[in-house]
């Protein structure tokens, strides 16, 4: 097997996890959004100490970088947080393909963080992805959840922010075990004190399982995705992580019984065709 249908493989992969943390992120029920994040990210947090530990990777953060990764971390705490509140109040559909928005809301913020340019062609898929998210949202329809899909898109406004800032942190040679480390250990001390504040008592051994089992999933995700991105660069397979949207509906419906309405398939195809445009003009542009 190529190099390449090994990223393709894990980038498929990771997507799967992601889908599946969301349904787990639903199936803990009717627990604060904050107390989903902290069992998440404890688990994360752990993962990446062991990878840390056994790879030997130096805990090296640099002087210059200290702000920039204060933003990373702070900047994904609240997408995660948007993330899990839309999980919870919309098709799990929904709330994963407003997330997909991050790669779009990138190129935005390395306009602001990067002084990167975008082209033509970039700003046109930008476009496209916003209105293919207001098909999602369906803004003024009385049954549509307006704060969730608040949520869902602040979360990947938020995450787009964050991968802005991972990007300029891996250029500054900081490496990728230790970023993600970072955030995991700062979502989880972040949101220690609030579970103790708002604890959501008693939870049942169901439930924590659940939620440990969404912490496995992301970790698994998480990785899944670091490794597809050794194999391959991202012009070449970064298109096959909206597989996600796939396997979110697939598993929705299964799960759920969740069902999208004709008009979040509509918004689901003009983003995801954005996207592709996106992979297809990057491969031409690098060739």
């Amino acid at each position: 097997m190529s190099n390449k249908n090994k990223g393709i493989c894990c980038i498929i992969l990771s997507a799967f996890c992601f889908a599946l943390m969301t349904i787990f992120v639903r199936m803990a029920g009717d627990l604060p959004s904050i107390q989903k994040s902290f069992f998440r990210n404890i688990v994360a947090m752990f993962f990446a100490a062991i990878i840390l530990v056994k790879n030997k990777v130096p805990f090296v953060i640099g002087k210059g970088n200290y702000l920039t990764m204060l933003g990373r971390v702070s900047f994904g705490t609240i997408g995660l947080l948007c993330n899990f509140y839309a999980v919870d109040h919309l098709l799990v559909a929904d709330a994963n393909i407003l997330n997909k928005l991050s790669p779009f809301f990138a190129i935005l913020f390395s306009i602001l963080i990067l002084r990167e340019i975008p082209t033509k062609y970039q700003m046109v898929c930008l476009s496209a992805a916003l209105i293919g998210c207001l098909f999602v949202v369906k803004p003024g329809f009385a049954s549509t959840d307006m704060v969730g899909m608040a949520a869902g898109i602040c979360g990947g406004m938020t995450a787009g922010a964050a991968y802005t800032l991972v990007r300029k942190l891996g250029a500054a040679g900081v490496k990728g075990p230790v970023t993600v480390f970072c955030f995991s250990a700062f979502s989880s001390l972040v949101t220690l004190p609030l579970i103790i504040l708002f604890y959501h008592s008693p939870m049942s051994l169901k439930q924590v399982i659940i939620l440990l089992g969404a912490g496995l999933a992301a970790a698994g995700g998480q990785f899944s995705i670091t490794a597809a991105y050794t194999f391959a660069p991202a012009r070449e397979i970064s298109v096959y992580d909206y597989t996600q949207i796939i396997f979110s509906t697939i598993m929705g419906y299964l799960f759920f019984r969740q069902v999208p309405d004709g008009y979040s398939f509509l918004g689901y195809a003009i983003i995801c065709g954005a996207s592709i445009v996106m992979f297809v003009m990057n491969n031409r542009k690098c060739a």
